[in-house]
């Protein structure tokens, strides 16, 4: 009896040293031969001691595969890098189809406002200064968000140096705030297509995040056309604290204005975001005078400093295409339909209309608080609830303290 249970201590002990190594053939072998000697030592307490160890043992191999097993590679947790194979690259049939020449005819059509010449656009800002010029208008199709048709004229600037700023983005993370994170994904020597990953941060908004791809080509007269659209690519998953924007397409032409020391970009530009249209709108039009202006300034640096291409740029000038015959000849033909006119070149006409046509400080503040408020109401949904409340009671108290200021001031 006394050896029947020292042989039971001693597989026990082994059991314990071979716990981390035992597959389930082992796990069985041991248990089998301690229930031979278990039982006849012990009888039915023997018996029970055998079950329980068994269910043990079970457990502790199931936990074993459950929890510490290795974990297969998830495309959600891969990092986005900046690094790639240009030979892979090449070797990927879907990078070829992102951006094709079917792409820059559309651009080049809605450009010239050919594509439906029956849009009615609507006129949303008109700026300018000495150094630049910038006109917007909108349409709203209907099916998909905005699309936005804009016209930038550069004093001063060549249209080599305009497609170096907006191609340079190394230089754009150092004045472009809202940009978080870029990173060059592929390139694709065979056709020139480009793909990256960017990260927007715009106040109050969940960072956006964009997959795009885009294509550079050249035409004749020192003429450039860039078009981006959204992709999809695995080194780009999706990530939960992102925004993905699901629809992207946007385009440009560059070219310099004919008797004049200027260049001009016309882009087009249709987003959607996730945001509420109206509030959009709205947010581009209050917002998108002092970007360009912003812009403008860093232009201005990049003429002064731009004696090194970055990387980005040699990319896609070693990657440019030519635009094809028969879309070069159309669209080289076509001229500017009216003259660049700068604030040092605006008449004392011009001025007057002008100033007839701008709304008071005072209209345009009276009419953003009011707006601000009917924004309230409607995010309410009609229900009282507390924050409609409160926006409601800060206008009216803003509106008063106007009201009250400009009657003082007129018995003044």
């Amino acid at each position: 009896m006394n050896a029947v249970k020292k042989s039971t201590r001693e597989l026990s002990e082994r059991v314990k040293e071979w716990k981390t190594n035992m597959n389930a053939s082992t796990i069985m072998t041991v248990m089998t031969t301690m229930s031979v000697f278990n039982i006849y030592a012990y009888g039915a307490w023997g018996l029970l001691t055998f079950v329980a160890l068994l269910l043990v043992m079970l457990f502790l191999w199931q936990r074993d595969r459950l929890f510490f097993a290795p974990s297969s590679p998830s495309l959600s947790t891969a990092p986005v890098t900046s690094s790639f194979n240009t030979d892979s690259i090449i070797s990927n049939p879907r990078t070829s189809n992102f951006v094709t020449d079917a792409d820059l005819k559309f651009l080049m059509e809605i450009l010239d406002e050919k594509l439906n010449e029956n849009d009615k656009w609507e006129d949303v800002l008109d700026r300018r200064n000495h150094n630049l010029c910038y006109s917007v208008k909108c349409f709203k199709p209907k099916n998909g968000p905005l699309r936005y048709l804009s016209k930038t004229v550069f004093s001063g600037i060549s249209s080599e140096m305009l497609r170096n700023f907006y191609m340079d983005n190394d230089y754009r993370k150092q004045w472009d705030k809202t940009l978080v994170e870029h990173n060059q994904l592929q390139v694709d020597k065979s056709d020139g297509t480009e793909v990256g990953h960017t990260i927007k941060k715009f106040p109050l908004l969940t960072p956006r995040e964009y997959v795009l791809a885009w294509k550079l080509w050249q035409g004749s007269d020192k003429t450039f056309y860039c078009f981006m659209k959204e992709c999809e690519h695995p080194l780009a998953p999706r990530q939960r604290k992102y925004v993905r924007v699901e629809l992207f397409r946007s385009g440009w032409q560059i070219r310099e204005v004919a008797g004049s020391n200027a260049c001009e970009i016309t882009m087009f530009h249709q987003e959607d975001a996730g945001l509420n249209m109206e509030m959009a709108k709205l947010a581009f039009r209050k917002g998108i005078w002092s970007y360009v202006c912003k812009m403008d300034d860093a232009l201005r640096r990049y003429s002064v400093i731009n004696y090194h291409l970055s990387s980005s740029v040699n990319t896609s000038l070693n990657l440019m295409q030519k635009v094809p015959a028969c879309l070069d000849s159309v669209r080289s033909n076509i001229s500017p339909a009216h003259p660049t006119v700068f604030d040092d070149q605006v008449t004392v006409e011009s001025q007057k209309q002008v100033i007839q046509r701008r709304p008071s400080r005072k209209f345009l503040a009276n009419s953003l608080l009011l707006l601000g408020g009917a924004t309230a109401i409607c995010l309410s949904r009609g229900h009282s609830s507390l924050g409609a409340k409160v926006a409601i009671a800060y206008v009216l108290t803003k509106l008063s303290k106007r009201g009250a200021r400009s009657n003082q001031s007129k018995q003044s």
